[in-house]
């Protein structure tokens, strides 16, 4: 069962210190995991973009398992959908969508809500 915690800002200067750095992003890329099943691996949680950084080191990704994320703040560029994503935009990614590398126009921040626990290549025979 996922985590839970009544009532909070996330985005708050008073949870700033629960933020982790990704490593291999020179302090520009950060996340915060709200919601976790430790069993299944499902999760929900935010990354934050500095301004100007740029996953192109990273490479475009795809994952075994949907995804489904949610643009908070900010602006991302999308290259491999050659397209800005602003507040508000939403995707439901299936098993396999390639997305990214990503450049943040600002300070960008994302909710991402991902489901190992669907991972269609884990239950193959």
């Amino acid at each position: 069962m996922k985590s839970t915690r009544t009532y909070w800002n996330p985005l708050s200067e008073q949870s700033s210190g629960e933020w982790e750095i990704i490593p291999g992003t020179d302090g520009k890329l950060s996340q915060l995991t709200v919601a976790e099943d430790v069993d299944s691996g499902d999760y929900t949680r935010f990354t934050k973009f500095k301004s100007g950084y740029s996953t192109k080191d990273f490479g475009a990704r795809s994952h075994t398992y949907p995804e489904e994320i949610f643009v908070v703040s900010g602006r991302l560029y999308d290259e491999t959908f050659g397209m800005w994503l602003e507040p508000g935009y939403y995707a439901s990614r299936p098993p396999g969508e390639v997305h990214g590398p990503f450049t943040a126009d600002g300070e960008v921040v994302i909710l991402e809500m991902s489901y190992p626990s669907q991972d269609k290549t884990k239950n193959c025979g």
